[in-house]
């Protein structure tokens, strides 16, 4: 099969197109064929030897989102799936076993439909992303009515949790760019401030007494913590951001593949998506052997929603 993938970590130009076998499904496993792949920040720490770093010799595959169509399903699986259906999957990255691929196998808890009416690309771009803000909240462990703060609303993992935030029943105020605070309102927020140093600052005027909880996508939860009150929670997306607890404030980071069998919670995510409720972004589709490119824009930065490798 195809796979796009690097044999040395590095820069982009490291990715390359490999020739790998087909994986054959196990005992409780189903076999995807493969026709999208969201490219997320993690895959460029993979491609650069900091996450997801195993003793597996190279090859390496990244991708953790997936979109395509069930091909085989192992034995011993409950499952409502039939061979043929379109589906959505998450992928914990080791080795040779990622989501840049034709085929990708793995356990049927971390597999769904797609959401009705929507394109591969589309589909892609939930699994992992919204896994992570599903996550995020729910370290918050906050009660309905709480009123949290999401910096980086903007991106595609912020823009998840704005969505599900106000699901859950929470106020949102969330940070934006000028250019982005259109989009930011539409994805429901329920205040939208202008990002910089000012930001807690301007939540603490739209929550006095702070605000119940952070969920900071964009690494920058040193400062935005001062928005939060006494004894509130904060919860860190960004991977490597160390941020000092103070005043009583509980600290935590996600780490999306202590969800990734979380088939319920996925199935949830395919629902709000049809409902209209969580909006599936697409910053651009290129084919598989352009993933240098690919990654060149994540590294950019300021997408509004994923690139996307096409199988």
């Amino acid at each position: 099969m195809k796979a796009i993938g690097l044999t040395e970590f590095g820069g982009p130009e490291v990715l390359r197109v490999l020739d790998l076998p087909v994986p054959e499904p196990g005992p409780g496993e189903i076999r995807i064929r493969v026709h999208a792949a969201a490219v997320n920040p993690v895959d460029v720490l993979v491609r650069k030897g900091i996450a997801f770093v195993s003793d597996a010799e190279p090859p390496y595959v990244p991708g953790m989102d997936a979109a395509g169509v069930v091909e085989r399903i192992g034995e011993a699986v409950e499952t409502e799936l039939r061979v043929g259906d379109r589906v959505m999957a998450v992928a914990v990255v080791s080795g040779t076993h990622g989501a840049y691929a034709e085929h990708l196998v793995v356990p049927a808890e971390s597999v769904v439909r797609a959401p009705a009416g929507t394109a591969h690309p589309e589909a892609a771009t939930l699994p992992m992303n919204g896994l992570t803000a599903r996550m995020a909240l729910d370290l918050l462990e906050l009660p309905v009515g709480a009123t949290i703060a999401v910096t980086g609303a903007a991106g595609a993992v912020g823009g998840y949790v704005v969505q599900l935030a106000k699901a859950d029943g929470f106020r949102v105020i969330a940070d934006a760019a000028p250019k982005d605070e259109q989009l930011v309102r539409a994805l429901g927020a329920d205040v939208v401030l202008p990002r910089g140093s000012d930001f807690p600052e301007l939540v603490r005027k739209e929550a006095p007494d702070g605000i119940d909880g952070l969920v900071d996508t964009a690494g920058v939860a040193g400062l935005a913590i001062h928005a939060v009150r006494d004894g509130g929670r904060v919860v860190s997306s960004a991977g490597g951001v160390d941020v000092p607890e103070e005043r009583g404030i509980t600290v935590q980071h996600t780490f999306v593949p202590q969800y990734a069998r979380e088939n319920a919670k996925l199935e949830r995510l395919r629902q709000l998506a049809e409902e209209g409720r969580l909006t599936l972004r697409v910053a651009r589709t290129l084919p598989a052997e352009q993933a240098a490119e690919a990654h060149r824009l994540v590294e950019a930065g300021g997408l509004r929603g994923r690139v996307v490798l096409t199988f």
